[in-house]
């Protein structure tokens, strides 16, 4: 049980609970002469026995002259407000805690003392909730700011090491209970297991660092596929389902866009189903992002922000003469000065817009040509109209301006307009 390569010249913050577990961890970084800190969480779940845990865990830190971290936390009252699993709301609480202090005392690494048969019961636990390769491949030793020295050793040797080296440690009475789904795992199920086979838990543990290797590739070849599908568009992305046709389409390809940006499950079937459908319009929400279905694909939006586009115009007149080109960038506009009332305005498009495109007799409906043009939902909510002082559309921006006010062989002076 050698850890030493792993936290030799880290700064380490460990999560002591005082449990058996932890306290073998703390024992074999001193052993190993790492430079750590403890950080203990009082959730206040289990009335005295709580306290007796930070007792018992500040007299160890006094003995072993380390420095102690300590916070208490109104669990239940989180758990209530968040609408959480009390177990839920203790994992959040501490783990925001820990990297809270991490960051603040500048340190490398929190070590927890999650073991193998930890690994064990979190597997199950993600196996009944239906989990993909992601959830069963289990804990990682090192995953970001988090590192699990124990996570390769079974709590047979935690416990003949704890006795080995005469450890104390506290025992909490709740882990002998089944009310909750490790517990059950713990007691009922994993001794089944070891009923049929010897082998049975280091078995499941190969299996489990199968697909952690095999999540890998996976994770790998899913980004690839997706930058071909992918197109990025300032902050709107787009799912071209001409590149990747419908038919082809796999769902766990779809979840893995969206999962990001808040998408559960759930709300990704419902997209993947309209999206079969043919329902162009349908859009979906998380609480950061919208994805609606286009005739092409999927547009992806932020709504996290204040979605009205502001953009600044310069204009300039010119007198009009033989020598004067016409410039072709969609960002630039020329129009008939004389022809046009001031004060121009910007504003966003309104149903029963009508404008005359240019090289075209007659009006058209804005609909019509955002149609034509087979703008996205996005397109339409940010496009912008420039109008005359009587809100006659002089310029769809970026797009189209309007027949009425074009440049021609009479014109005399020219209005350039221009977004910057």
């Amino acid at each position: 049980m050698n850890i030493k390569p792993l936290v030799e010249d880290k700064k380490i913050i460990l999560a002591l609970s005082g449990g058996i577990d932890s306290m073998v961890l703390a024992d074999m970084l001193l052993q190993s002469k790492a430079d750590f800190v403890l950080a203990h969480c009082n959730f206040h779940l289990r009335g005295e026995e709580s306290d007796g845990d930070e007792k018992f865990v500040r007299d160890y830190a006094e003995r072993k002259g380390l420095t102690l971290y300590v916070k208490q936390f109104d669990t239940l009252n989180y758990a209530e407000e968040h609408k959480l699993s009390i177990e839920m709301a203790a994992r959040e609480l501490r783990y925001a805690w820990f990297e809270e202090l991490r960051q603040q005392l500048n340190y490398d690494y929190i070590a927890v003392a999650h073991h193998a048969d930890d690994q064990l019961e979190t597997f199950f636990i993600n196996l009944l909730r239906g989990a993909g390769i992601r959830g069963l491949k289990g804990m990682q030793k090192v995953n970001g700011h988090i590192i699990r020295p124990l996570l390769d050793i079974p709590r047979t040797e935690i416990l003949q090491y704890a006795v080995e080296r005469h450890l104390e440690w506290r025992e909490d009475h709740t882990n002998a209970e089944t009310l909750y789904l490790r517990n059950k795992i713990r007691h009922e199920l994993l001794p089944v297991i070891d009923g049929i086979s010897k082998e049975g838990r280091s078995t499941i543990l190969k299996s489990i660092n199968h697909l952690a290797s095999e999540n890998e590739l996976y994770r790998e070849l899913l980004k690839e596929k997706l930058l071909q599908i992918v197109r990025q568009y300032g902050e709107t992305q787009f799912f071209d389902l001409k590149i990747f046709p419908l038919f082809t389409l796999h769902f766990p390809l779809l979840f893995e866009w969206l999962r990001d940006y808040g998408f559960n499950e759930d709300q990704v079937h419902f997209i993947y189903e309209a999206l079969k459908n043919g329902q162009p319009g349908t859009a979906f929400f998380s609480p950061t992002h919208r994805v609606t279905i286009e005739r092409d694909g999927l547009e992806l939006t932020s709504i996290c922000k204040n979605n009205d586009i502001s953009i600044e115009i310069s204009y300039q007149q010119i007198a009009k003469d033989e020598n004067y080109q016409i410039d072709p960038s969609p960002q630039v506009a020329q129009l008939d000065c004389d022809k046009l009332t001031f004060p121009l305005q910007l504003r966003k498009w309104q149903a029963g817009d009508r404008f005359h495109p240019l090289g075209m007799k007659g009006s058209k409906l804005l609909s019509d040509f955002f149609v034509d043009q087979k703008m996205t939902t996005h397109q339409k909510e940010e496009c912008q109209m420039l109008t005359t002082a009587q809100d006659e559309i002089v310029w769809v921006v970026g797009r189209r301006i309007d027949d009425r006010f074009k440049v021609t062989d009479k014109t005399k002076t020219i209005l350039k307009v221009q977004i910057v």
